[in-house]
C-alpha cells in the first residue's frame, strides 16, 4: 500500500503528515542556514583548528542581536599577545 493510498483511506493522518513535512523541512533549512553562513559552524578541522579566531566582533553571531555592544576583555587580550 503506498502512501497515496493510506492518505486517501485516512483521511485523518494528513495534518500529522503535512506538520511532520514542515518540521523536517524546516529543520534542514535551518541546518543549511547555520553551516554556509556561520562561521564558526566548520567542518574540516585540520585546515582551521582555531576557527574562533577569525570571528569579527563587530558583525553579529546570533540570529537575532539586539543592543550588542563588544569590548575587548583585557586579560585575554594579555594572554593572547603572550601566546603568539
Amino acid at each position: 500500500m503506498s502512501l497515496f493510498q493510506l492518505l486517501r483511506k485516512r483521511k485523518e493522518i494528513i495534518p500529522l503528515v503535512g506538520f511532520t513535512v514542515l518540521a523536517a523541512t524546516g529543520a534542514t533549512t535551518a541546518s543549511l542556514y547555520f553551516l554556509f553562513t556561520k562561521p564558526d559552524v566548520i567542518l574540516n578541522k585540520t585546515s582551521n583548528p582555531e576557527p574562533w579566531e577569525r570571528l569579527d566582533p563587530s558583525k553579529p553571531q546570533k540570529l537575532l542581536t539586539f543592543n550588542q555592544q563588544w569590548k575587548p576583555v583585557e586579560e585575554l587580550e594579555l594572554v593572547k599577545s603572550m601566546t603568539k
